[in-house]
């Protein structure tokens, strides 16, 4: 048998070897195309998964801004949980912003959205519970301030009604003279009384009237004040006498005070003249009680 050939065994063992070779280096080239393919695909899932947190981030951030320009008023409770809130939300954003996020962190970063979404929506349901709250106290304090002013317009109607009717009560019940009577006397040096008609003789005047009957009147002591006018329309008074008629001062002549009992008394007031008397016709007006009680003249000759 013919022995084979040296030189072909050996080409055939590195035809066999490059063939070995070739074989390793695509496999290296397939593990490689495949392990940079699925870094590639890996790379985009976290980008992508990137961008979709960001999203919910800034969904959640204007969910909770939405809720706040309901301006209601906030417990400190809920302040807090606010601002705690938005401190998480920026804190987020800042991670989400970083150049290389692992899956893990997105995985972190998923679940304290989680938490964050549940909550805005817990958050949202107490501040509408409190607006509802505040809508019906608001309608409630509207109801009453309503109610308040009915009853305030109606108090100050029965002030007016009542103040009227004091005022009707009160003018009924003022005095009211009747037969009043003017007479002029000559005071002698010995004090008697001698009845006169001429100016030029007449030293004082002397007022008589009585009381018209008025059951609403006060049965009390009533003070009745003088007023003398001369021919001229000259008050005749002291100036240190005054008394009130509608908040106003007046001077008066004379005054006298009596005890009112509803009967048929006759009442008089003397006036001396500190002037002598002129030709002409005098006037007087009684008051009482604040309000005219009568007026009445004599003529002096």
């Amino acid at each position: 048998m013919q022995e084979q050939d040296p030189v072909n065994k050996v080409d055939r063992n590195k035809v066999y070897f490059l063939i070995v070779v070739i074989a390793a280096l695509l496999g290296i080239n397939a593990y490689l195309y495949v392990k940079d393919k699925q870094q590639s695909s890996r790379f985009v899932t976290v980008s992508t998964e990137k961008e979709r947190l960001n999203l919910e981030v800034e969904k959640i951030e204007a969910e909770l801004d939405k809720v706040t320009l309901l301006n209601v008023n906030l417990s400190d409770k809920l302040a807090q949980e606010e601002k705690l809130a938005r401190e998480k939300i920026a804190e987020l954003k800042l991670d989400l912003q970083k150049g290389k996020l692992t899956q893990g962190d997105l995985d972190e970063a998923q679940d304290q959205i989680k938490e964050l979404r549940e909550f805005v929506k817990n958050y949202n349901d107490q501040i509408i519970r409190l607006e509802k709250e505040n809508s019906y106290l608001k309608t409630e304090r509207d109801s009453l301030k309503t109610t308040v002013n009915s009853y305030s317009e109606k108090t100050e109607t029965l002030e007016k009604e009542n103040q009227n009717l004091n005022a009707k009560v009160k003018v009924g019940a003022a005095l009211k003279a009747s037969n009043i009577d003017i007479q002029a006397y000559k005071v002698k040096s010995s004090g008697k009384n001698i009845l006169v008609t001429r100016a030029s003789t007449t030293n004082k005047l002397t007022v008589k009237f009585a009381i018209v009957s008025n059951p609403l009147a006060n049965k009390n002591y009533h003070k009745v004040f003088l007023r003398v006018f001369d021919p001229a329309g000259n008050l005749i008074a002291d100036e240190s006498n005054l008394f009130e008629i509608d908040g106003q001062q007046m001077q008066y002549s004379s005054a006298i005070e009596f005890y009112y009992n509803d009967d048929e008394t006759e009442y008089k007031i003397d006036w001396t003249n500190p002037k002598e008397f002129m030709k002409g016709v005098y006037s007087i007006i009684l008051y009482a009680d604040g309000y005219v009680m009568g007026k009445s003249q004599i003529s002096l000759r």
